[in-house]
């Protein structure tokens, strides 16, 4: 086409303007990748940068984030609304233009990107988001009928979740999930031999996937050719190996030294003359504007013309599905949730698993939009539903996913589904492996995306299975990711509020931690109170000197360690605390309302890490060390965690400070 040349240096001229300017950032992809996205965009992916949220685009994921200044100065030539100022804003405080592609924040990025892999592994989730949604409404691929694309660099290969999402691709057949490899043969420290000498072709072949490759990723037609036919595949994802010289054009050809370091305004001058490209700092041709007006802006726009005029149609035939298909749109399931709280009979007992298990088949009957999974321990997070069958090539309406043995896939894989829309979802792991998983919710927290995370076996009341799977640190992590959600639910009836706010948010990640041994309902249990992130659960006879808080299973120890403390005269207050986060929302008079009593006269009671305790009380009961292999209740008795050892335990703090 007349103008691939003058548009493809002027991606990689802005680029290298941008990096320049901030003095920071990665030139080397912007030089290498420019011909990649400019192939893209210009004769392929469909969006429409008037309405960057259009439910139907294609999504376009750039997992290179440090890329960045590449994906800016692509999206301000597209016409999406990131003016010339806001390039020259790169990497400054509150431009739209952050040092790595953030989700809401810049029109046209369709995922938060960076930590390398996570893009590939957010790219599979929206593939399989595009999949599902299209099988679940009748005549579906009218409303949902689209490409995922992924740019991809050696670093995002290297790292290990990359073959988590891969395969979990192949295993799927996401036929129109194409990722575009830009393999330059340099990471950061040097030469990609010094890290990596593996056969991707083979790799990639062997799981299933299909192998196109570019021999020069400067050709925009070689390029074309094969996105042409990677779109053709018919039941595999496809991967397009596009060899190219990273630092293209400049005198870092080829080295390392190109990938992290911004050039010498000297070096921009000179790469622009060997590229042929003579414009100033921020200086565009109207060609470069041209190139993508007549190909990505007009095709995008009538194909937005077109959707919509087919969703006239579709709603006439089909009105009940297309206004529920908007009703979803945005991961807003609120109107279909309960909203009171079941009721159990006296002494009712079981395990939150359990619970969670019933509460996931109660939800699976009031959201018609429920996809989820678990990372091969279904049984015993208890997430499988009855009336679910299994997603696969053959049953895209399946609900749900056997992600396998792939923790951190499964994590960053709900959040490509929820970045896509349309779909609300859960995913199940043991408390310990949130551990795998915590880039992933980190991300999720950053995304403002309504994921839950379903943990089980949260103490080490989990037993036999000893230390490696006895969580200790893993609340105390949880609780310190901004922006999550953590609920650690005392009985039935804190796990139904745990379940209510987790599918009543449209913003916020929450995580559901869950007991596998059976916990008694508590004659004082609040749904409302477990809401608000923590209540009054048994309260003093008369007048309590000291104020007990825990959660989760703790709190039927707590309230035994209340009567145990009565028969000895001492009066205490039981607070049940199953949500931080939410209890430290609450107006500070309404907190101290709910203590009843100072600081120093609070004691926290939790099997795991003090250490965050202590926010809320003076003295804290739990574990600093790892379990030990065992039956529950030895290994409860080692730790000195019976009701009897923390009675004596709070008897000696009172004795200790009545001296």
């Amino acid at each position: 086409m007349k103008f691939d040349k003058i548009a493809v240096n002027a991606l990689r001229g802005l680029s290298l303007d941008m990096i320049t300017k901030a003095n920071s950032g990665h030139p080397g992809i912007c030089l290498s990748s420019a011909p990649l996205v400019y192939t893209l965009f210009s004769r392929h992916l469909i969006a429409d940068p008037n309405d960057p949220n259009w439910f139907n685009r294609d999504r376009f994921v750039l997992s290179a984030g440090h890329g960045s200044a590449l994906l800016y100065s692509l999206l301000h030539l597209c016409g999406y609304s990131i003016p010339l100022d806001q390039l020259k804003q790169f990497r400054q405080i509150d431009s739209l233009t952050p040092g790595h592609p953030e989700v809401g924040h810049t029109p046209g990025v369709d995922a938060t990107a960076g930590p390398l892999g996570q893009g590939i592994a957010q790219a599979v989730g929206m593939a399989m988001a595009e999949a599902h949604l299209a099988s679940i409404y009748p005549d579906g691929k009218r409303l949902v009928n689209h490409y995922t694309y992924c740019l991809c660099g050696d670093g995002c290969l290297e790292e290990g979740i990359s073959q988590e999402a891969i395969s979990i691709a192949g295993l799927q057949k996401l036929n129109k999930l194409v990722l575009l490899y830009d393999r330059n043969d340099c990471t950061l420290d040097g030469p990609l031999t010094n890290s990596s000498i593996e056969d991707v072709k083979g790799r990639f072949e062997a799981a299933n996937w299909n192998v196109l490759l570019v021999r020069d990723g400067n050709d925009v037609d070689e390029i074309d050719r094969a996105i042409t036919l990677a779109k053709q595949a018919i039941e595999k994802p496809t991967i397009i190996i596009c060899h190219t010289i990273i630092g293209y054009g400049s005198s870092l050809a080829g080295k390392n030294a190109s990938h992290g370091k911004p050039f010498s305004p000297e070096e921009v001058v000179k790469t622009k003359e060997n590229l042929g490209y003579n414009y100033g700092p921020f200086e565009i041709p109207q060609e470069a504007y041209d190139a993508f007006k007549e190909t990505f802006i007009d095709r995008g726009h009538k194909a937005h013309q077109d959707y919509n005029q087919a969703c006239l149609a579709y709603e006439k035939d089909h009105p009940n599905d297309y206004h529920r298909f908007n009703d979803l749109m945005n991961n807003d399931v609120k109107k279909y949730l309960f909203t009171n709280a079941p009721t159990y009979e006296p002494n009712y007992k079981e395990s939150t698993r359990n619970e969670s298990h019933a509460f996931l088949e109660l939800i699976s009957t009031e959201i018609p939009n429920l996809f989820g999974g678990a990372a091969d321990v279904a049984s015993s997070v208890k997430t499988s539903i009855k009336s679910f069958t299994d997603f696969t090539p053959a049953n895209r309406k399946g609900q749900n996913i056997n992600f396998g043995i792939r923790e951190f896939a499964m994590a960053s894989i709900q959040n490509g589904i929820l970045l896509h829309g349309g779909l609300r979802t859960y995913v199940g792991s043991f408390l310990v492996f949130s551990d795998y998983m915590k880039a992933a919710i980190r991300m999720a927290a950053m995304e403002k995306l309504p994921a839950i995370y379903l943990f089980s076996h949260d103490s080490i009341a989990v037993g036999e299975d000893g230390p490696t799977h006895q969580p200790i640190e893993q609340l105390t992590t949880l609780r310190s990711i901004p922006g999550l959600t953590v609920y650690r639910p005392a009985d039935a009836i804190e796990t139904s509020a745990s379940y209510s706010v987790a599918f009543s948010s449209t913003s916020r990640p929450t995580a559901i931690i869950l007991s596998r041994q059976g916990l008694v309902n508590n004659p004082g249990s609040s749904f409302e109170g477990a809401k608000n992130g923590g209540y009054v659960i048994s309260r003093e006879k008369n007048q309590a000197i000291l104020t007990l808080i825990a959660t989760g299973s703790e709190v039927n120890k707590a309230i035994e360690i209340q009567k145990a403390l009565l028969s000895e005269g001492i009066d205490t207050r039981v607070v049940s605390l199953p949500c931080f986060d939410r209890f430290d929302k609450l107006n500070p008079t309404i907190q101290d309302e709910i203590f009843s009593l100072p600081y120093d006269k609070r004691v926290f009671i939790e099997m795991g890490k003090t250490d965050g305790l202590y926010k809320y009380a003076k003295y804290a009961l739990g574990i600093d060390d790892y379990g030990s292999s065992g039956p529950a209740d030895e290994v409860i008795a080692k730790y000195r965690f019976t009701t009897k050892d923390l009675t004596d335990k709070i008897l000696d703090i009172l004795r200790h400070n009545s001296k």
